[in-house]
């Protein structure tokens, strides 16, 4: 091995140290493995599954970058499969050739060495336009190489997925960040508002009873009002540690069956509203994969706002289907209700943001975020189209 081999293999490996990437790893050792032999064309050959994928090249004329061909096929699948370099003085003298496909080539000779002797991952080849006979020196740097390469490629995984990591945890803060955001406002302004209005209601009571002014009626009325208001504030409490807690609980992903769960969710909601005649129509829809108590939430929350919100309609109407979508194939319920206006739809899935007057319809502005999150924390994703006084349609996506 020359100086001048040592030094191109050293800084081989400093090159190889700093690649992010496969294509950076590819075209640094397709030019090493051929300036290292002198070879007139070098490979870099993927597995891919129970394909050779020649995915890098470096040679005087193409040879067959892009393409695939069966491990059975080729020399590099033979590599692989063998777990060992094959050394090819002569291509139309060894059985491992597939001859008419090298007849084009310029192609005399080649040496092929895999990338990881123990579960190949790949292939590096060298090709000679001249009868060659590679020494056991261009052999043992070719080698070399490929082991550098099988750890440069681990590498590469390793820093996409820390990388990928650090992506998803910078959402998460960041969404972390705007949620307790939101949460300060509502801590000083949705929790505030029943507040005032019980003081309001217990100084008016304590003006009106003055002097022993005592008027039973006016003072069972106040008193309702005020638990009303108290009820109201710890419905609030309630959804809010519901949604702190979504995000918080671990998963437990299982088969589900969705057109069940479905039926179930609707008849338990339906138990406390007897008095309204909904017609309920709910398509085959697939299964998918989830956890039980989350996705229940999730259909819990659409449904219940498919009844509240069909309330002012005589002829209510939902219905539960799956269609393809333009964020792919989702499950989606539908309602006639009063549906809401597109302009403001960037605050549909906000915290604490309502759509319509809560003295009409009655909520939190929690449900839909609560909804949003736990179908992100599944890798869904959930959308909604509606129009004022004609309904309106959310769709979302869920594992298969």
């Amino acid at each position: 091995m020359t100086s001048e081999q040592l030094k191109l293999l050293a800084e081989t490996v400093q090159q190889l140290s700093l690649a992010r990437d496969i294509e950076t790893v590819m075209h640094i050792v397709r030019t090493a493995a051929r300036n290292l032999t002198g070879a007139d064309g070098a490979t870099f050959i993927l597995k891919d599954n129970d394909l050779c994928y020649y995915a890098d090249e470096d040679t005087i004329s193409p040879l067959w970058k892009g393409q695939r061909f069966p491990m059975s096929a080729c020399v590099s699948g033979w590599v692989m499969l063998n777990k060992q370099a094959a050394i090819i003085p002569d291509i139309y003298n060894d059985a491992r050739i597939p001859v008419e496909a090298y007849r084009p080539t310029f192609v005399k000779s080649l040496a092929m060495v895999p990338i990881r002797t123990i579960e190949p991952i790949g292939a590096i080849g060298n090709y000679w336009a001249n009868q060659h006979i590679p020494s056991a020196e261009e052999l043992q740097l070719l080698q070399s190489l490929a082991d550098i390469t099988s750890v440069s490629i681990e590498n590469v995984y390793v820093y996409n997925e820390l990388e990928d990591r650090v992506r998803k945890r910078t959402k998460e803060l960041e969404s972390a960040n705007a949620e307790l955001e939101t949460f300060s406002y509502s801590v000083s302004h949705d929790l505030r508002a029943p507040l005032r209005q019980i003081i309001t209601r217990m100084e008016m009571m304590k003006e009106d009873f003055k002097g022993n002014q005592f008027d039973e009626v006016k003072a069972v009325q106040g008193v309702e009002k005020i638990i009303a208001r108290a009820n109201g504030m710890n419905k609030l409490i309630d959804s809010l540690l519901n949604f702190s807690k979504s995000g918080r609980q671990a998963m437990e992903i299982i088969p589900l069956n969705i057109k069940q769960m479905v039926e179930q969710v609707f008849a338990e909601l339906q138990e406390h509203g007897k008095d309204r005649n909904i017609l309920f129509e709910i398509e085959e829809i697939p299964n998918a994969t989830g956890d039980a108590v989350l996705i229940k939430q999730v259909w819990t929350n659409l449904l219940s706002n498919a009844i509240k919100y069909t309330a002012l309609n005589p002829a209510a109407k939902i219905k539960v289907g799956y269609e393809a979508g333009e964020n792919g194939n989702a499950y989606y319920v539908e309602d006639n209700g009063i549906g809401f206006d597109m302009a403001y739809y960037n605050k549909m899935f906000g915290m604490f943001q309502r759509l319509h007057d809560t003295s009409t319809f009655d909520g939190n502005g929690i449900g839909l975020a609560l909804t949003q999150r736990i179908l992100h924390r599944h890798g869904g994703e959930i959308w909604a189209t509606g129009e004022l006084d004609k309904g309106a349609k959310f769709s979302f996506t869920l594992p298969q």
